[in-house]
């Protein structure tokens, strides 16, 4: 394990994590909203896809154990290079931090990545960690957009998912060295694309679901 924080200890190693993990991410999100869209198909398909999820057991098990390794490197190398960033820069520029490039998903990374955090750990409590023995999946979700403030709050984090992902994406390209003039264009618009997807994939589900509960 020794090269693995010999990694770590390197700023270029705590961004190439932060890209690994970043990827890992990606992928999930998209294997999830593609599980989730199930629910346009009714409670019958929607509960067919979480039962055959959870008939993978084992494996199942085992790419939650890898994705929380990841997050939980994910979220402590964040932390880690956001705190080196502001060590280095103490005071505020007077001139506009928009320039030179910046757009609102870098500026506010660290602060998105921050209110996903709490948002993963409120999602987990009300989907993930519930008794599911006299109920089914389908009847949680419905249960929880009934109200309308879950529903706010779910909107919300998707758009600050988006955000994150907007910025997260083209600069996890960049950090393993696809920043070439020729394709970084593509990857940038490619991730713009993408963090719609996202937000509005994942967005329209709760608003959706409380007009059918």
């Amino acid at each position: 394990m020794n090269w693995f924080f010999n990694t770590l200890g390197t700023s270029v190693g705590k961004k190439l994590m932060m890209a690994v993990t970043g990827f890992s991410f990606v992928g999930f999100l998209a294997a999830h909203l593609a599980g989730n869209l199930t629910i346009y198909g009714g409670p019958d398909a929607f509960n067919s896809y979480a039962e055959h999820l959870h008939s993978l057991g084992v494996f199942l098990n085992a790419a939650e154990i890898v994705l929380l390794f990841f997050f939980v490197i994910h979220v402590l190398t964040g932390i880690v290079l956001f705190y080196q960033n502001l060590m280095a820069r103490p005071e505020r520029y007077a001139v506009n931090r928009r320039a030179g490039g910046r757009t609102i998903g870098s500026a506010t990374m660290p602060y998105t990545g921050a209110l996903l955090l709490a948002f993963i750990i409120f999602h987990l409590l009300n989907f993930h960690f519930v008794d599911k023995s006299s109920t089914t999946i389908f009847a949680i979700v419905s249960n929880a957009f009934a109200d309308p403030v879950y529903v706010v709050i779910y909107v919300v984090a998707v758009v600050i998912a988006a955000v994150h992902v907007s910025h997260g994406f083209w600069s996890a390209f960049q950090t393993v060295g696809a920043n070439h003039p020729k394709y970084m264009p593509l990857i940038k618009t490619t991730g713009i694309v993408f963090s719609l997807i996202v937000g509005a994939g994942f967005g329209f589900l709760p608003i959706y679901i409380s007009f059918m509960s």
